[in-house]
């Protein structure tokens, strides 16, 4: 059985965990394993953080969506926002990279979710905003939405 959600919420630093569980909640569906859990909490962590801090540099007015569909223990998440957008992706999604060395960030985000999801797709154009997509297959071949 096929089952989806979409979210949208305003670029908030305090929203980061609102969206992390949620995704949490209705991924519990599919009776992933805490470290399936943990693993997509993250993920869904780092997008909305890279899209409050660097798509919208904490302006507040941007919104944040999510979209989140899951059939036969596949997990596809994409999170998204109408930001900046990235001017390299390819050095943006290099492990330590980041446009905001003033803010101690570790420029880990994209490496992160790519470690813990089994693909991650990175669409962004300047002024236009960031589309990340993510896919992962829980390690129960039965799960099923219920």
């Amino acid at each position: 059985m096929k089952n989806e959600m979409s979210l949208q919420f305003k670029a908030l630093s305090q929203n980061e965990s609102f969206a992390r569980v949620t995704v949490a909640a209705f991924l519990t569906q599919l009776d992933p394993t805490m470290d399936e859990l943990t693993e997509i909490k993250t993920v869904v962590s780092e997008a909305v953080t890279n899209s409050i801090i660097h798509g919208y540099n904490d302006d507040p007015s941007g919104i944040v969506y999510i979209d989140m569909k899951m059939e036969d223990g596949m997990v596809d998440l994409e999170i998204r926002d109408e930001g900046q957008g990235i001017m390299d992706v390819e050095e943006a999604r290099q492990p330590l990279f980041t446009s905001k060395p003033d803010m101690e960030r570790s420029g880990m985000g994209f490496t992160i979710m790519e470690n813990f999801m089994d693909q991650m797709e990175v669409i962004s154009h300047p002024g236009t905003g960031t589309i990340v997509r993510l896919r992962k297959h829980l390690t129960k071949s039965t799960a099923m939405c219920n």
